[in-house]
């Protein structure tokens, strides 16, 4: 097997992989003792945050989505805060604005106060509730880790990650996010209810006396750390084939598949490939694995692919699911 990118020290890579797993695996452990029935949603998160992403999660409220942000916050050792969008939302209420100050001599000058968008790990709580001009405000923080303010330029922390929560259900006074914002997320998450046992094991442990903390398992130091070896896990010429094959397909212009060109308005970009370039290798990361495979394309193909195409008028007239159409993809691929 071919590879696309060879290692300048096998050795040492693998010493790192290894040592990196072992800390992931104590990170998984302190969010699973607060998050319950969520293993799915947690990967995903992680594959996001070790692939240097933002993700968008979607779900009803009451399904752990905030409490989440907050462990994952101590966990990694990052900085977190959130912001609850709502249509009143000002750019300057996430950015920060300039104020005017007079000295005790009666000399005036502008100071920047930060906004909570200064932080490394940001919960946009109901991001589609925001208008468009809020969103757009975003949208720059997210893809160039930083703001510009009264023409001056401010740089983000490092790591610099959103996490985005949106309602499917409650759609009233709702502004939708672009497709220019929506391909700046890594992954598009659906968070479902948990099963049976899961459920059971939440109520014991968030109803009694005492509620289980998180403790920290991972610095933001480590983290950047392993972003940067995400991008050194060598990527084998099939997995890049199936990565290129799943994306072109889903472009109704390109496509073979007649699904695709009947079903789909339009399709993902080159950023779909970029996404899951990176995702694959942190899920094979993430399993303990050195290199990824073509079942972790397959696995990621849904979240890095459903928030990029959308279907024609006449497929949702139909009743066709964009779910369907990705499942004809993979099983292009597979």
């Amino acid at each position: 097997m071919s590879e696309v990118a060879e290692p300048q020290d096998p050795a040492a890579l693998v010493a790192e992989v290894e040592a990196l797993g072992t800390r992931l695996a104590r990170v998984r452990e302190a969010v699973g003792r607060v998050i319950f029935g969520q293993d799915l949603v947690v990967e995903r998160v992680l594959i996001t945050l070790l692939s240097g992403g933002h993700v968008l999660l979607v779900g009803v409220p009451g399904l752990g989505k905030t409490k989440l942000v907050d462990t994952l916050g101590t966990v990694l050792g990052l900085d977190a805060r959130r912001v609850q969008f709502t249509p009143d939302l000002m750019p300057a209420d996430i950015l920060g604005s300039e104020v005017l100050e007079e000295d005790a001599h009666g000399k005036r000058a502008f100071r920047f106060l930060k906004g909570p968008v200064f932080c490394q790990l940001l919960m946009a709580d109901e991001i589609n509730r925001a208008s468009p001009r809020t969103q757009s405000a975003l949208l720059q923080a997210m893809q160039e880790h930083r703001v510009a303010i009264g023409g001056e330029i401010h740089t983000l922390p490092v790591p610099f990650h959103v996490l985005a929560t949106q309602n499917p259900i409650e759609q009233e006074g709702t502004y939708p996010l672009p497709e220019a914002q929506l391909d700046r997320f890594l992954l598009e998450i659906e968070v479902g209810y948990p099963d049976e046992d899961a459920e059971r094991a939440m109520l014991l442990a968030t109803t009694g006396a005492r509620e289980a903390r998180p403790a920290q398992a991972m610095t933001a130091a480590e983290l950047i750390a392993a972003q940067a070896l995400i991008r050194r896990i060598p990527v084998g010429e099939q997995v890049l084939e199936a990565i290129l094959r799943l994306v072109r397909g889903a472009r109704p212009e390109t496509t073979m598949l007649e699904a695709v060109r009947q079903n789909l308005a339009w399709g993902p970009g080159p950023r779909a490939a970029q996404a899951l370039m990176l995702a694959t290798r942190a899920r094979a990361l993430l399993d303990g694995r050195l290199a990824p495979s073509v079942d972790d394309v397959i696995a990621l193909a849904e979240p890095v692919l459903r928030h990029r195409m959308a279907l024609t008028f006449a497929a949702r007239a139909d009743g066709v699911r964009l779910s369907e159409v990705i499942d004809t993809l993979k099983e292009s691929v597979g």
